[in-house]
């Protein structure tokens, strides 16, 4: 089982960060016009707001993380790797194709759900099946984490569907998402150190 490096655990650390603080801050500068709760992240980051440039600095913010992560964390399988850098690519895109001011955007619906699958997807793409697997990426809590994901994204279009309170789920759709990586990346990193000190112990009981 490869090691995860250090950075890793970095970017996967700052992922929800600057997910949460960039739509937080966006939202203060659109004030209270705009209701968190109702309206979606995707206004936030819409041509001609308040905080277009908070919100689009987030995403392309996002994005690198996911990428950045996607290439040290080395313990997991390759199709998970590509995907969560798949879900880091698709952050960039929808800085490239933003939600308009008002009304909906083709564009902009099919590279978010690109993105949505993706992030839901790579759990289970990068599980491995030997003993040795660190916690987050072993069969079963990576297809439990599939299905909060889909769960919770099922709950965002519904609630976009009744007009609901659409933002709301989608702030936590993607809350899961961005610190998904962040758990993985820690329990590979919490295997290595079990392993090294399990290697080490013979050694500290002979020098007894």
């Amino acid at each position: 089982m490869r090691s995860v490096p250090g950075w890793a655990v970095f970017s996967s650390a700052c992922a929800p960060l600057v997910l949460i603080a960039g739509w937080a801050i966006a939202a203060v500068l659109e004030g209270p016009t705009y209701d968190p709760a109702t309206t979606t992240i995707s206004v936030l980051g819409a041509y001609g707001g308040a905080g277009f440039w908070v919100m689009t600095t987030a995403l392309l913010a996002l994005g690198v993380c996911h990428l950045v992560t996607a290439w040290g964390l080395r313990a997991a399988a390759a199709p998970g790797r590509l995907a969560l850098a798949g879900g880091g690519l698709a952050a960039f895109a929808v800085t490239v194709f933003p939600a308009p001011s008002s009304g909906g955007s083709l564009q902009h619906g099919a590279v978010a759900v690109v993105g949505f699958a993706l992030m839901a997807l790579w759990p289970v793409l990068a599980a491995r099946r030997e003993s040795a697997a660190p916690w987050g990426l072993r069969p079963g809590p990576c297809l439990g984490a599939c299905a909060v994901m889909g769960v919770s994204a099922l709950w965002f279009l519904v609630e976009l569907q009744l007009q609901g309170v659409a933002g709301a789920a989608e702030r936590l759709v993607t809350s899961i998402q961005s610190l998904w990586p962040f758990v993985v990346v820690v329990s590979c990193r919490r295997r290595k150190v079990v392993v090294e000190f399990a290697r080490e112990a013979p050694d500290r009981r002979r020098s007894w």
